[in-house]
């Protein structure tokens, strides 16, 4: 049992080198990666610049995999998988509050999340032997031994009904939910968590759904920090070590369909009594394994993604006053994710604002950039690369994108090049393939009827 005086002198360690990881710079450290007998995929990139271990652990448990009828299972169910673990053995039953002072003693953190795509669990623990034990044996437990409390839920299920109806009330709620909904039809990624859909589960649904998708077989671990290959195999081992392995082997899991195309424009113009309307117009884009995202991502700086120096900002806001910021963005995810515009303006202008939006982005799309433009992109988005990796939880992130989207081992160092070799064509040809203007979506929230 660690004393109090102890425990605040791991707690102000443990503060002191958070507060160092944020201003650690890393070169593009190398990434190895196996996989474990149990058929769980490591990736690691081993880093002494803290003292620090940071892991992410990634399953095909998104809500794309949610039954329609119980759409918010998936977040849920990470949710509830911090409230509490049962016993086991000689090591004790503990609810939520208990864990929580765990994991300060420690002077650690532990995470449960879900996404679209994937559930994820992330550990960060000071990289000194017996807190790094004592931290992966407790995250175990938390992945491997979730409690899933019924009288707990009923009040998270309680609370999350109240951010629903606080939500509704809200224009931007009802923008998004409506181009979700336009854009994606039918697909997963295009269900919304309701009242009624939160009232369909029960802690036996979290518990099965569980059981089927979070298996070790099933595992993409990346870690980063400072430990070697072997204790990075040990701490993933002992991560895994509490959930079950299937009898029959790790099954395939049901395939997702894709997004379907847009057939044809659809133009939503939705009342609401609020001083700004809200704008989104858009499609599906593409999904993250499109060999054309390089060109995407240089081509959506030049569109909207660059702030002040974009294309939509400069025809919407500088020139026309419609809007104080204007976007676009792609989100590339397992399926085609959306591209969007978005922006406020007020009711009024609504109507010219995206006028102008439609016709910035069918002429983006049927000329491309220009030279300067292009150039001004590459040097803007190769400059500010370091930033993606100037922190062990910047590094994760992209070591665990290399992992679930099955990235080359060398994307990182390649970047910068694969970034610098896109020309003017190869946006041009990207977006004409990717993007139909006249088939888009849009939606504008705002307006009294």
């Amino acid at each position: 049992m660690l004393s109090f005086k102890n425990s605040r002198t791991l707690r102000r360690l443990a503060c002191l080198a958070l507060a160092l990881a944020g201003a650690a710079v890393h070169a593009a450290v190398p990434i190895e990666h196996w996989t474990l007998p149990s058929g769980a995929k490591v990736y690691l990139a081993a880093t002494d610049a803290l003292p620090i271990v940071d892991v992410q652990i990634d399953f095909d448990a998104g809500s794309r995999r949610d039954p329609p009828a119980q759409s918010g299972l998936a977040g849920v169910t990470a949710g509830m998988v911090e409230k509490g673990i049962r016993a086991n053995g000689s090591d004790p039953a503990m609810d939520q509050n208990a864990l929580g002072e765990a994991w300060a003693d420690l002077g650690a953190s532990f995470d449960a999340s879900a996404g679209s795509d994937r559930m994820s669990f992330s550990l960060r623990t000071l990289s000194e032997p017996t807190l790094l034990g004592k931290a992966v044996h407790l995250a175990a437990r938390e992945i491997g031994e979730p409690a899933f409390p019924e009288d707990v839920w009923q009040r998270e299920r309680e609370r999350l009904n109240a951010s629903i109806r606080e939500a509704n009330t809200k224009p931007a709620t009802l923008a998004a939910r409506t181009f979700s909904q336009d854009v994606y039809g039918d697909h997963p990624y295009g269900l919304d968590t309701t009242e009624a859909t939160l009232a369909r589960i029960d802690t036996a649904a979290m518990r099965q759904r569980y059981e089927q998708l979070i298996q070790p077989c099933r595992a993409k671990l990346s870690i980063v920090g400072a430990v070697t290959r072997s204790q990075a195999e040990s701490i993933a081992n002992t991560l895994l070590s509490r959930l079950p392995t299937p009898a029959g082997g790790c099954a395939a899991l049901p395939p997702v369909p894709e997004v379907a195309p847009l057939a044809a424009a659809k133009d939503e113009r939705l009342p609401f009594d609020s001083a700004q309307a809200h704008v989104w117009i858009g499609q599906p884009g593409y999904a993250r394994r499109d060999p054309d995202h390089f060109a995407l991502t240089v081509g959506n700086y030049i569109l909207g993604g660059g702030g002040f120096v974009s294309r939509l900002t400069e025809e919407v806001r500088e020139k026309r006053g419609l809007a104080y910021s204007v976007y676009s963005t792609f989100s590339p995810g397992l399926h085609a994710g959306s591209f969007r515009i978005g922006f406020q303006t007020r009711p009024d202008q609504a109507a010219e604002a995206v006028k102008v939006s439609r016709e910035v982005i069918a002429r983006f799309v049927a000329e491309g950039p220009t030279a300067a433009e292009l150039k001004a992109a590459k040097d803007n988005l190769i400059g500010g690369f370091p930033l993606l990796l100037d922190s062990n939880r910047k590094l994760l992130g992209n070591v665990s994108n290399i992992a679930w989207n099955d990235l080359p081992l060398d994307y990182l160092e390649t970047w910068t090049a694969r970034v610098n070799a896109i020309t003017a064509a190869d946006v041009k040809a990207a977006f004409a393939r990717k993007l139909q203007p006249d088939r888009m979506v849009t939606v504008v929230v705002g307006g009294k009827p």
